[in-house]
């Protein structure tokens, strides 16, 4: 029988998030005795200290502090628990948030929404399009359910999706093809650079640019793929978004002697799959299938 309730443990990180056992009570709605109360009976039940106070200032002892971590675990298993509980009592979600990095096939994502769709007509799907560390920002704050992302998740679920192709290219009428000769890097330097910005707002990662003395940073895929078209610039490009400006020669290949072609992994990301509902795992479901059919 455990001694302490899981009611006592929240208390006890109120008081040490809040700093004080009035600021807890205020934040919680309840009474100070009955904080007190709580962390009494922690504290008799361990024997141990686990607040020490200097004039107005709570602060955790050693033994409070190690505690805390242990507290916070348990507590954030339990709401786990509860949250895989209401989804398993309403069975379908009404809505699922889905972060996308930008460079993925859009034809497989469209195909795998429909088929979600079809099978579950009254899910509300919230696209959350991304660029690089933005859908990983968005499942590490809870802003969405399942991911698309070129970046693994610290604590959650990883599995890769697939590989996305990039290659460099520019307008035919770009001066860098008016060079006519293979080309290297330094070649590029001299020319404007298209780069995608980062759409997380913190950590921003600024891969695939190539440090051009010129550059243009766009919020979206398709206002990059717009303005190379349109002579402005160049860069690495994922083929799959840019099939049919290569096949109508609206858009060219670059000669270059080195790395005219990258690759990069896209994984499937989330939290915790026992939290997801029956429309998530199916459109999970219908994603890696299609993936695996495009790969094939």
């Amino acid at each position: 029988m455990l001694r302490i309730t899981l009611e006592q443990w929240r208390m006890f990180r109120m008081v040490a998030e809040h700093g004080g056992f009035n600021q807890a009570a205020a934040h919680i709605h309840k009474s100070q005795s009955s904080i007190h109360s709580a962390v009494a009976k922690i504290e008799q039940s361990l024997g141990v200290k686990v607040f020490s106070v200097d004039g107005r200032k709570t602060k955790l002892t050693e033994a409070g502090e190690m505690l805390l971590r242990r507290a916070n675990y348990l507590l954030d298993e339990a709401e786990k628990v509860e949250a895989v509980g209401y989804t398993l009592a309403e069975g379908v979600e009404a809505s699922l948030r889905i972060a996308v990095d930008e460079v993925f096939a859009q034809h497989i994502l469209y195909q795998a929404l429909e088929a979600t769709s079809q099978k579950y007509p009254l899910l509300r799907i919230e696209l959350i399009e991304s660029i690089l560390t933005g859908a990983h920002e968005l499942i590490e704050s809870n802003q969405a359910d399942i991911a698309i992302s070129p970046f693994n998740l610290l604590n959650g679920f990883n599995e890769h999706l697939c590989q996305v192709e990039f290659t460099a290219v520019a307008s035919p009428t770009h001066q860098l093809h008016l060079l006519q000769r293979e080309l290297t890097l330094e070649d590029l330097k001299s020319f404007r650079q298209i780069v995608l910005r980062d759409s997380a707002h913190t950590k921003r990662s600024d891969s695939g640019w190539l440090g051009a003395n010129q550059r243009w940073t766009v919020s979206h895929l398709r206002t990059s793929i717009d303005m190379i078209c349109n002579g402005l610039g160049f860069a690495w490009l994922p083929v799959s978004s840019i099939e049919t400006e290569l096949e109508q020669g609206i858009l060219q290949r670059l000669p270059l002697t080195h790395n005219a072609t990258r690759s990069s992994s896209l994984y499937l990301v989330f939290h915790d799959g026992d939290r997801l509902g029956l429309a998530a795992r199916t459109f999970i479901e219908e994603l890696k299938r299609l993936c695996s059919a495009a790969s094939a």
